[in-house]
């Protein structure tokens, strides 16, 4: 018998105005002093000032880290995990998305665990011995989850190269998933970590290491996030709320039996041309669900049901399929997401190089249909205009 593992946050808030809890649960945990991770950007445009506002009102001690970019480096992480010493601090809160969140996560890590302060070290499944600084985690994205997951990815700049650490003793204790922090996103990052949202749900739902209560949370995120992504996009508030919803239920699920081959192949592309994550897998998602549909059962039918497909239900395996990777592959057009690599600013001569970094990706192992390095030069090739 195969025994599953699920690990959640201790405790999530959901929906408008959840992030008035956040001084609440501070104070219940007997919390001292905060350091703010986040980056220069929300703090500019009055966002995570929204939190930090209800610390000064709560009487809460906290300082800033805000030097968080876009694919976070180990020198980033590093600068944290000083600043949080430097700080005092006895808590972190993350404010942001995906980059903010995962570089809050390593170093609460490396604080806690410092035998690993060279960062590189944390690389895959590693033997952490304690527990993360307390992580309150409010995410300002709809996509990434970060907040749900025991996932983080970091950057080594010098070697061109993103990798991925999955490690229990990162997921934050509490999630305040709260729409109003995610009105401000622009329509191209709603649209790039909505798609991620998707690519979660639906890798983690095809993955090899899917089973029912996976799937369960999964086949649900498709669902939601497929009926409310475009109007998220457009800035509707009701579907932005759904889409917070969705993106973390697919994050409930893909923590916890990982991804595929979309996300091994993303992970060099934001690495070498620092491509928007959620856009890279967005670019991918279409051409990685054809490559593995006919290894994925029954699988797709689903998917094209949750994705309101007419007749799907009585389609021919092979047609419904199709019907899926097209539904997913319009969605993306409808939502602006770029349609080749050569958008992307993909170098054919970089091709080789780049597929050996995602043939060796911790998340490429998980994809249904095992892929070799010739096919993955190929499937990147396939994507060049």
């Amino acid at each position: 018998m195969t025994v599953n593992r699920m690990i959640l946050n201790e405790t999530s808030y959901f929906g408008k105005g959840a992030i008035n809890e956040v001084a609440v649960e501070a104070k219940r945990r007997n919390f001292q002093k905060a350091l703010v991770v986040t980056d220069k950007d929300l703090i500019k445009f009055e966002v995570a000032t929204r939190v930090t506002a209800l610390l000064d009102a709560a009487g809460l001690a906290y300082e800033i880290f805000d030097d968080i970019v876009p694919n976070p480096t180990i020198a980033d992480v590093q600068n944290g995990v000083a600043a949080c010493k430097a700080a005092q601090a006895d808590y972190i809160i993350a404010i942001g998305g995906g980059s903010p969140i995962d570089t809050a996560k390593a170093i609460g890590i490396i604080v806690e665990n410092p035998e690993f302060e060279d960062v590189l070290s944390l690389e895959g499944t590693a033997a952490t011995k304690k527990p993360c600084l307390p992580i309150l985690a409010v995410p300002t994205t709809s996509g990434t989850a970060a907040e749900v997951t025991i996932n983080y990815v970091i950057t080594d700049e010098n070697n061109h190269r993103k990798f991925v650490c999955v490690d229990p003793h990162d997921i934050p204790v509490v999630a305040f998933v709260d729409s109003d922090m995610m009105m401000g996103m622009p329509k191209g990052l709603c649209a790039s970590t909505g798609m991620d949202a998707l690519t979660h749900a639906i890798e983690g739902f095809i993955t090899k290491g899917a089973w029912e209560m996976t799937d369960m949370v999964h086949i649900k995120a498709i669902e939601i996030i497929s009926r409310s992504l475009r109007d998220s996009v457009a800035g509707n508030q009701e579907a932005r709320e759904a889409m917070a919803l969705g993106q973390y239920i697919a994050g409930m699920g893909f923590s916890n039996v990982g991804l595929g081959l979309v996300h091994g192949m993303a992970h060099p592309l934001s690495a070498w041309y620092d491509t928007p994550h959620g856009v890279a897998c967005a670019t991918l998602l279409p051409l990685i669900m054809d490559f593995n549909k006919e290894y994925t059962g029954e699988k797709y039918r689903e998917i094209a049901i949750k994705m309101g497909i007419d007749g799907a239900a009585e389609m021919p395996l092979e047609a419904v399929r199709d019907a899926a990777v097209q539904a997913v592959k319009q969605l993306g057009i409808d939502v602006g997401i770029p349609q080749s690599l050569t958008e992307l600013g993909v170098r054919e001569e970089d091709i080789p190089k780049i597929a050996e970094d995602a043939f060796r990706d911790v998340c490429s192992p998980g994809n249904p249909r095992d892929a070799s390095l010739e096919e993955i030069i190929e499937l990147y090739r396939s994507m060049m205009d």
